[in-house]
């Protein structure tokens, strides 16, 4: 299989995974004045098991990290799983009862 390439669409508001310039999937997301929302991701059942999902969550959050402009709302499971899995990206989480800006 292609390499996952991942870029944000900010006209549609979400990352979006290409393999071999095929959509693979995305990680839809909300912005409010200090944090990005993820609000779901999906993956096309062709692409399941080949990374497409680990890629776009790393990406996306590297990408928030980056820019240092907001902090991560993990409403989709699977961005909050991943976090789960990968304590290192747990800094970039609001925390719960930090409701300022939404």
């Amino acid at each position: 299989m292609s390499e996952v390439e991942v870029t944000d669409n900010p006209a549609e508001n979400r990352y979006e995974a290409r393999v071999g310039g095929e959509l693979a999937g995305f990680a839809a997301y909300h912005l409010t004045r200090s944090s990005i929302v993820f609000t779901h991701t999906e993956v096309d059942p062709a692409f399941e098991g080949h990374g497409v999902g680990s890629s776009l969550a790393r990406f996306a959050l590297d990408d928030v990290r980056a820019k240092g402009e907001r902090d991560v709302v993990p409403v989709c499971p699977f961005i909050h799983g991943w976090i789960d899995d990968h304590p290192e990206y747990a800094d970039l989480v609001r925390r719960h009862g930090d409701d300022e800006g939404l």
